[in-house]
């Protein structure tokens, strides 16, 4: 593990050890969150909610499967080769609310996110990266057999 990841996990711990004994409950860690875009109904809005438009790029690169058989768990990530990228969003184009997954990266920490959505049909999945205060995105298409949001 690279010296950068380990102090985010160490970080990630003390805050967790900080919820836990009730010095900061969970609702106050969840307040620092910007959670508007989480709300929006439309790709286009989740996208000019977090800043404006996304501009291509082949510095990112999208991870999830080709055809998911269980919408309800997709495995999905996102690696970001910009300069001082500061974060990362996953976005299901077809979702009843697109902005699934949103995620701060600290500064000399690998920008490399992974995680499980669900996705409720087969989809276009978007990373949209801010990076030295604009951003950029990348999409791959997965295909779902058995959608996750209720159906």
């Amino acid at each position: 593990m690279n010296n950068s990841r380990r102090s985010a996990l160490k970080t990630t711990g003390a805050f967790a050890t900080l919820v836990s004994l009730g010095i900061v409950t969970q609702s106050q860690a969840h307040a620092a969150m910007d959670r508007a875009g989480f709300d929006i109904k439309t790709m286009a809005d989740a996208v000019k909610a977090l800043g404006g438009t996304a501009a291509n790029s082949d510095q990112i690169t999208v991870v999830a499967p080709d055809i998911a058989e269980n919408g309800a768990v997709v495995p999905v990530g996102a690696t970001s080769k910009l300069a001082n990228t500061t974060e990362i969003y996953l976005i299901v184009e077809k979702n009843p609310t697109p902005m699934a997954a949103g995620f701060k990266i600290p500064a000399g920490t690998a920008a490399d996110v992974q995680t499980r959505l669900k996705m409720g049909q087969s989809s276009n999945v978007f990373a949209v990266v801010r990076a030295d205060g604009k951003l950029f995105s990348a999409f791959k298409e997965t295909k779902v057999t058995l959608g996750g949001c209720g159906g």
